[in-house]
């Protein structure tokens, strides 16, 4: 083990020397928005008590791929399956990259293969939360220094 800033972690998962589950990703492309250590333990103690969200990530399988559909997209079911009863399955014949390209409300991560994963959000943030800043984990575009 050892401590990796999180462009220092996306990069080791680019390279594919460590991977971390979709939701790990989001959360490290999240903390790419904060330079510091005290920038982000400020962004914390100012939304403290605005509230939080849970969500459920729902799986959508394309021809070439797969997207993890997040609540506020415009793809994300509007009564998704919480319990797994429905056992509702979404899939798709149309490929990953026509699929974004007929989109346009995003909150969404994309999974080519298990270590090239992509986030794109294009709504706003509930309860001043901050959202990602959107890597795709093939980039090298970090601005973070945590």
């Amino acid at each position: 083990l050892q401590w990796s800033s999180p462009p220092e972690a996306i990069k080791h998962f680019k390279s594919q020397e460590i991977w971390f589950p979709p939701p790990q990703f989001y959360e490290l492309c999240r903390l790419c928005n904060f330079s510091s250590l005290h920038e982000l333990h400020k962004f914390g103690s100012d939304r403290a008590l605005e509230g939080c969200e849970r969500w459920l990530p729902v799986m959508l399988t394309a021809s070439d791929g797969y997207i993890q559909l997040l609540p506020g997209d415009e793809l994300y079911p509007e009564d998704p399956d919480c319990t797994g009863e429905k056992k509702i399955i979404m899939s798709t014949d149309k490929r990953v990259e026509d699929l974004m390209k007929e989109g346009s409300v995003f909150h969404r991560i994309v999974i080519k293969n298990i270590n090239d994963l992509a986030v794109y959000v294009n709504i706003q943030a509930k309860y001043k939360h901050i959202n990602p800043v959107m890597i795709n984990s093939d980039s090298s575009d970090y601005n973070s220094r945590l």
